[in-house]
């Protein structure tokens, strides 16, 4: 971002909404997420899938944190958006599970209706070993 200019409103929502995943804020995040919003999760393991509702995804939200011991962590490395409802959130995450460890970058699509998320779509690099954490 140049010096001197706002953030976009849809880059300052992803920030917003990874800062109350890194804090455990599952009430902004239910704020952010509409209410028929999907979160869709690569992969071939326990928590991938498409998750439908902003319930459906807290509670996705919540078991992440539960499966890793709290030790999850996405590292917002930036965001890039379209001024057309699109953002791209930019991410490391680290966790620690049943003596695994997990260090990846990825990235969530996001799609922003407003000023709600209606869509997350979640890509990773290493889709094996992502895979192999969470199985």
């Amino acid at each position: 971002m140049a010096r001197g200019m706002a953030e976009h409103p849809h880059a300052a929502l992803v920030r917003k909404g990874f800062d109350a995943f890194s804090r455990g804020d599952m009430d902004t995040l239910r704020e952010l997420i509409s209410a028929d919003a999907t979160h869709h999760v690569p992969g071939d393991h326990p928590l991938s899938g498409d998750f439908k509702g902003v319930d459906a995804i807290i509670e996705m939200y919540q078991r992440i944190g539960t499966e890793t011991n709290g030790t999850a962590r996405a590292e917002l490395i930036g965001v890039c958006v379209d001024g057309r409802g699109h953002a791209v959130g930019m991410t490391r995450f680290t966790a620690e599970r049943d003596g695994k460890r997990l260090d990846d970058t990825g990235c969530i699509i996001f799609r922003i209706v407003g000023d709600k998320v209606t869509d997350l779509d979640e890509c990773v690099e290493d889709i094996d070993e992502s895979n192999a954490f969470w199985s």
